[in-house]
């Protein structure tokens, strides 16, 4: 161990009690919710009661840590450190008493969240899954009273402490990559909350509000060599840093019944509406990252940079940029926004990897992709690029190389149907599992673009 262990004693004193809560304790929230925290000009007023979304770990490290982290902003020369004080606690995702008594408090202004998209257990209109197994048992616990497992259930319980508790309004706002995240989450709560007990769903509709968001900062797991660095930047042994591109971006939309922190300050953006900017981060980097993930796995790289430096692959990210733009509208200053994206996504010092992007790759494509390749398709045109990212997903799926996916029951139900193609597809979007689009699918070409792949 280099340096003494991270401890809030010998960097920040006592701490405000919590106004936020987080569900979803990860390096995105670290590098993203948290730092803007930290940066806001009243950040002494705000700080964070996070939860993680499965296992103890990353709690049970930052709590050693008094909640303190290093945060390592790694541009494309040097790196930067910085001691984010946001977090004060940090709890395991099973600790619902400590969920309950948090949301019950009248202080507790806030809820955000990054759960992912698969964790939510929505259909796409946003409306549970009650067909879900996980989302069932939910229900069972919730009417029980007992300690619910999922994301959202956890949430249910917590909000219903806090009605029960007669607390003053809170906000909720989602973090992940879902279009109109806000109303997504509004849905899908209520659903919820409407099977367990429609006077809990009514205190949902009178109490809670729900912003949209669109968030963006590239964030690469952290690997001992980052420990290593942490330590030589700061002079203390953090086990939990965390490292993201200099890059940060927050777009926020709602009302926040009971406060917020002055995120402006630190740089967040608050509009009237969000959709032009999520929709441009999503189809744009997210689709792009999609891409990369699946044609820069077939081809042998590891990391987003080293696609980037292919230059078929980074022939074949262009195309789908000239797609993807055609869907958005003016006023999004969107060659700037593509020039940046190829400088992030070209910044080798990043290793933001290819294996961590194909994770939950069918949801993914579904929101990322499809939108794209069905409105190519409806204006007259092929979709080529569209078309290439879901050839490779398919490619990968069929090889038995795809990455875990919560939907891996139906993937590999689809793998061994007469058609694997269509079935995949209808896993994507039934609209699409039709012999047209299956034939151009199957036609894609995947070699060089120098040999005319298109």
């Amino acid at each position: 161990m280099t340096g003494p262990a991270l401890r809030r004693g010998a960097i920040d004193g006592s701490a405000a009690p919590p106004r936020i809560v987080h569900l979803g304790l990860g390096a995105f929230h670290r590098a993203h919710q948290a730092w803007y925290t930290a940066h806001a000009a009243d950040a002494a007023e705000w700080t964070i009661a996070a939860f993680t979304g499965r296992g103890p770990r990353v709690a049970d490290e930052l709590s050693r840590q008094g909640g303190l982290y290093t945060l390592i902003e790694r541009g494309p020369e040097r790196d930067r450190a910085e001691i984010i004080p946001a977090i004060v606690e940090a709890h395991p995702a099973a600790d619902t008493v400590r969920l309950e008594r948090l949301l019950a408090a009248p202080r507790t202004a806030l809820v955000t969240l990054t759960i992912t998209e698969p964790a939510y257990r929505l259909r796409r209109d946003g409306s549970p899954d009650l067909d879900d197994p996980a989302v069932a048992a939910d229900l069972v616990a919730l009417r029980r009273r007992q300690p619910p497992a999922t994301p959202l259930g956890r949430l249910l319980s917590g909000l219903r402490a806090r009605i029960a508790a007669d607390a003053s309004p809170i906000a909720i706002v989602p973090c992940d990559n879902i279009p109109d995240n806000g109303a997504f989450v509004r849905t899908g709560l209520l659903g919820l909350a409407e099977a367990v007990d429609p006077a809990l769903a009514d205190g949902i509709r009178d109490q809670v509000s729900f912003v949209s968001t669109s968030v963006d900062r590239i964030t690469p797991r952290t690997t001992d060599a980052d420990r290593a660095a942490a330590a030589a930047l700061t002079g203390f042994h953090d086990t939990s840093p965390v490292v993201a591109e200099p890059f940060s971006d927050w777009v926020l939309c709602g009302h926040f019944p009971n406060g917020r922190p002055r995120w402006e300050t630190a740089g967040a953006r608050f509009v009237d509406d969000i959709e032009p900017w999520e929709r441009r981060k999503l189809l744009m980097l997210n689709g792009a990252h999609s891409l990369l993930a699946g044609i820069g796995t077939l081809r042998g790289h590891t990391t987003v940079a080293e696609a980037m430096a292919d230059p078929d692959c980074r022939i074949w990210v262009h195309a789908f940029w000239d797609e993807a733009t055609r869907q958005l509208p003016g006023g999004l200053d969107l060659d700037a926004y593509r020039g940046a994206l190829a400088d992030r996504f070209a910044n080798g010092r990043i290793a933001h990897h290819l294996a961590q992007i194909s994770g939950e790759s069918a949801t993914k494509l579904a929101i990322r992709v499809v939108p794209v390749l069905r409105a190519e398709r409806a204006a007259g045109r092929e979709g080529a690029a569209s078309l290439r990212a879901l050839a490779t997903w398919i490619r990968l799926v069929c090889s038995g190389a795809g990455a875990p996916d919560a939907k891996r029951i139906a993937i590999e139900q689809a793998r061994q149907a007469a058609d694997p193609v269509r079935a995949l597809l209808r896993i994507l979007d039934p609209a699409l599992a039709t012999e047209e689009i299956a034939a151009a699918v199957a036609a894609v070409r995947l070699e060089p673009a120098a040999a005319g792949a298109g």
